[in-house]
């Protein structure tokens, strides 16, 4: 069965896959139906692959436990060394080569086991520096659900001794977007097409056998032999390149495998340097007709000049130059912040279409993806290129956040990498990337965006919102095997994990802080850590017990919210464990935390001081202060947790961060009312408190609160979306509020404007264009039949992009639609083609809906299916047919885009807000195997469950108060 699969899947023939897998829809394309199957084999696994014991002098003496899981590799033997040889043909998308992996043998062992996926192994064979004979293996035997080979030979390796293993190898170019891959583009009418590796979390096995595991680091020499009119890059600089002209051309084995390749091509070899020791995951190379931008930066530690080059295809490269710029910014920065030399000879950035199952989508601003390979940055498209004249703010920012992120990644992750995947947040989260790569250094580089104010409503409350979920995980969070590990890439390894150190970081001081960073980089340089290893460095540089206050916030489960009430001297504090649902059984309520509350208060004259060293480390206490005063907890928004106010207090801290010189920050305020929302959808607080506050606001100028009412009131529309008559008056607030914005600040933007003015236009047209106001929808209906009649786009800036062509699709037919499908098949700009896949799932004609669904499976890429349904999940009028469109495609979808993004599962069904609607999905899943969304499904369902209760509880408090305030404003 296994082979004539195999044959099948190459022949790629589309009625014989629809023989074998009948639940394919008839109009899945071919490379999908082709890769549905590939992932769709498994055999029993063959032969026994208990871990073996280690010897007690082993250098992985202490990784005992390790030892004995099963989804683990043993630890017999440590790779120190892979010399990689891999040729390419794009003409065939066909691959291999073949390994020599240097090994120190630990044990006395005749079994040697790797990691392999997908791959045809030749035979294996060993040499050790004790026997000096060469072994041909005596059996190879394949794991498959396990992905692991398991080579044995004649004789056992000595212990203590160090061998030699090659392995030749065979393999496809798919476009799966995992493993070393293959993706087309078009030049002026042309296929061509190139390949590119994407190995996090677990990918480099299926391009070369490999011990896939971060602890295993090694060094890494690599060549690659490829079209001689093609381009290699690799993670190192190369050191030599040669044409193959028949004659000899290096090692025997590369001369053996030239006369093996296809005569008709003219093939050349591209050796590079052999990198720092790393691990498999950030190993990377790329083959295709790239070209580059290219300039160069003198670091300020090591004095030496380094070459930074950005790569893509000819057609986007003109884009790039932005992209480049961040890089050659940031470098330098990052340098002196950690005080430890970047420790590479170039650092290039590849432009490309790529797909990254590490890249969560909590936050509604997310746009893109990209990985940090150590030397070697990939990104999408429209995480890395911008046409400064077509481009939008947003999309700078966004460009400029990716690059600083990944670069900081080069020693965060790359230099010092977390020692297995439950410790992920240490890359992602804890590594402090996202507050070094998007607010410190944003801050310094592009001060007018307010990056650290943005992190509040990018990362903190997205944090926030996923961890106040039963279904949650805690951030250093077990992850036995590769379903888990894919799982948790999300906004609790990412942004609580960066949120908490955020705290940490205003707890202790931000100097000492980076001082601690620094000093745990270079204790563990090129080594692999845990938790403790980064707190022993802030507790070094600190006098602080980093370990015992930060435990509970990395090791256990959700957050507290903080109930405040006034007494005579003073408040009472007291801490529970917040879940959004607001009800708490004592046992998910035994956590307490040490909760930094950082409070603020004001003098008589308005003086504002904030007490840092208050700290609530049991269940409840006494504070004296003056509540007569203006008083705040959580200066600044920095805590993770919520804080509950009594209804009078929380009127008296709205009225004060009204006031025109309020002593309450942008900060505050934007958490002031984040904290309002949620405590009411908890039924900590009544909804009408919130909307009370944002009335308050009316005359508010920053732009960032702005965007928390808007995202606040898109909220309450989302959630009673099947009560029209409420979502009507709702509306109507909101064109209250925004209508006067666009009035004030008009349809044109200028280039010498504040950035914060162009933000709120923005923002401003596109919610009150939400709220159905006639004016702004006619204006931008306007503006896009203007293009459609002349093909000139100029009356469509690029900051009204995207809310001109969803507004063009919702409020027209299918000659709006079609010229948005157009478009979005030829975009001018990233941003154009993702705001088109967006409005495309816009529509609110049943008919175009369903040429938006038949569009994802039949011609979308699978790095692009996100887009639609992130336009479908905003869009009443598709949110069921939405749910159905899985229900229907489960058996396809499920084994190829919705495999690689766990997160569709939430966009799918977290926006159903019934019983039935949880009745049925539940029961939809119940026969399923959800081993490898288990987490998500669960984080979906309970969404569904929270908001059925939120509407009952709040709609009559909710209708009572838009009544009250549609009299006031008649």
């Amino acid at each position: 069965m296994l082979a004539s699969l195999g044959s099948c899947y190459r022949v790629c023939h589309r009625q014989q896959l629809r023989t074998l897998l009948p639940c394919v829809p008839k109009y899945a394309p071919c490379a999908l139906l082709a890769r549905n199957l590939a992932s769709s084999r498994s055999v029993t696994p063959r032969g026994s692959l208990h871990p073996s014991p280690f010897h007690p002098n082993s250098l992985f003496c202490t990784m005992a436990p390790l030892a004995q899981n099963h989804y683990r590799l043993p630890v017999n033997v440590q790779p120190t060394h892979y010399d990689l040889t891999v040729w390419t043909d794009l003409k065939t998308s066909k691959f291999g080569g073949f390994v020599n992996i240097s090994l120190d043998v630990h044990e006395e062992t005749s079994a040697v086991v790797l990691n392999t996926h997908g791959l045809d192994l030749g035979n294996a064979s060993i040499i050790s520096d004790v026997q000096q004979t060469e072994q041909v293996q005596s059996g190879q035997t394949i794991d498959i659900n396990l992905q692991r080979v398991t080579f044995t030979f004649p004789s056992p390796l000595a212990a203590r001794s160090k061998a030699q293993l090659k392995i030749p190898f065979d393999g496809h170019l798919s476009p799966s977007m995992t493993g070393y891959y293959v993706s087309a583009w078009e030049d002026n009418g042309q296929t061509k097409h190139y390949a590119l590796t994407q190995f996090e979390p677990t990918d480099a096995r299926s391009a070369f056998p490999c011990l896939d595991e971060p602890l295993f680091k090694a060094t890494f020499a690599i060549t690659m032999v490829s079209h001689a009119d093609t381009v290699n890059i690799s993670n190192m600089p190369s050191i030599s390149e040669e044409i193959y002209d028949g004659r000899s051309n290096g090692t025997p084995d590369i001369n053996k495998l030239l006369l093996t390749l296809p005569s008709e091509h003219k093939w050349k070899i591209t050796r590079f340097q052999t990198t720092p020791k790393m691990s498999s995951y950030i190993v990377a190379w790329a083959n295709g007709p790239f070209v580059h931008l290219e300039q160069k930066v003198t670091l300020p530690l090591s004095g030496k000049t380094v070459p930074l080059r950005i790569y893509s295809t000819p057609d986007v490269i003109h884009q790039a130059a932005f992209a480049l710029d961040v890089v050659a910014r940031v470098l330098p920065i990052y340098e002196t912040v950690f005080d430890v030399e970047f420790p590479l000879p170039k650092l290039d950035t590849l432009v490309v279409i790529v797909f990254f199952v590490s890249v969560y989508l909590n936050s509604p601003s997310f746009t893109s993806g990209a990985m940090e390979n150590w030397g070697l940055i990939t990104g999408r498209t429209s995480a890395l290129l911008l046409d400064p004249a077509k481009s939008d703010i947003n999309a700078k920012k966004n460009v400029a956040m990716t690059q600083s992120h990944e670069v900081a990644h080069m020693w965060f992750g790359n230099i010092t990498t977390m020692r297995w995947w439950d410790n992920l947040y240490l890359n992602e989260g804890l590594r402090f990337f996202l507050i070094m790569g998007e607010v410190i250094i944003l801050g310094e580089i592009f001060p007018e965006w307010k990056a650290n104010s943005g992190f509040i409503t990018d990362h903190l409350q997205s944090a926030l919102a996923l961890d106040a979920k039963l279904s949650s995980h805690p951030i250093e969070v077990e992850c036995p095997d590769a379903n888990h590990i894919n799982q948790i890439f999300d906004a609790l390894s990412y942004s609580k994990g960066a949120s908490v150190l955020r705290m940490l970081c205003d707890y202790v001081g931000e100097e000492k802080f980076l001082k601690g960073v620094s000093l745990y980089l270079k204790k563990n340089l090129y080594g692999n850590t845990v938790t403790n290893d980064l707190f022993e460095g802030i507790s070094a540089a600190t006098g602080f017990d980093t370990v015992r206050v930060m435990d509970n916030w990395i090791k256990k489960q959700g957050f507290p919210v903080i109930t405040v009430t006034e007494s005579e001297n003073g408040i009472h504090v007291r801490q529970d464990r917040f879940i959004e649902t607001g009800h708490v059984d004592p046992k998910e309520n035994e956590t307490i935390w040490n909760v930094p509350l950082s409070i603020l208060t004001a003098d008589q004259n308005g003086q504002v001081s904030i007490d840092k060293s208050a700290i609530l480390e049991e269940r409840e206490k006494d504070i004296t202060l003056d509540t007569n005063r203006a008083f705040k907890l959580n200066a600044g928004s920095v805590g993770v947790y919520r804080t509950l106010y009594t209804p009078d207090r929380l009127a008296k801290i709205a009225v004060e961060a009204a006031k025109e010189n309020s002593v309450f920050t942008l900060d505050d305020r934007m958490g002031i009312l984040y904290d309002s929302l949620a405590l009411s959808k908890a039924g900590l607080a009544e909804l009408s408190d919130t909307l009370t506050v944002i009335d308050l606001w009316a005359n508010e100028k920053e732009y960032l609160v702005w965007s928390s009412v808007s995202e606040a009131l898109g909220t309450l529309i989302n959630t009673f979306w099947e009560s029209p008559q409420t979502v009507e008056i709702l509306r109507a607030f909101i064109r209250s509020l925004f209508v006067p914005l666009v009035e004030r600040l008009g349809y044109e933007y200028s280039a010498n404007e504040p950035p914060d003015v162009a933000l709120l236009r923005t923002l401003a047209i596109s919610t009150a264009s939400a709220g159905k106001h006639p004016g702004v929808i006619d204006e931008l209906k306007s503006r896009f039949t203007h293009f459609m009649e002349t093909g000139d786009d100029s009356k469509i800036p690029a900051d009204l992009q995207s809310c001109i062509f969803t507004t063009a699709v919702r409020y027209g037919g299918p000659a709006e639609y079609n010229a948005v499908v157009g478009i979005q098949e030829k975009p001018k700009t990233p941003t154009a083609h993702i705001a088109a896949m967006y409005a495309m799932g816009r529509t609110e004609d049943p008919a175009l809906l369903d040429q938006t669904f038949s569009y994802i499976l039949t011609k979308s890429r699978d790095q692009d299916v996100v887009y639609f349904f992130r336009g479908l999940q905003s869009n009443p009028h598709a949110r069921r047919k939405f749910a159905e469109f899985f229900k229907d495609n489960y058996d396809y979808a499920s084994v190829t885009f919705f495999q690689k993004f766990c997160r569709a599962y939430n966009l799918s069904f977290g926006t159903l807000s019934t019983a039935k609607d949880y009745e049925r999905t539940e029961l939809f899943f119940k026969d399923k195997d959800t081993s490898k969304y288990h987490m998500t499904l669960a984080q979906a369902l309970e969404t569904i469950r929270t908001r059925t209760a939120y509407i009952e509880r709040s709609l009559d408090d909710l209708n009572k108060w838009l009544k009250a305030w549609e009299k006031r404003a008649k």
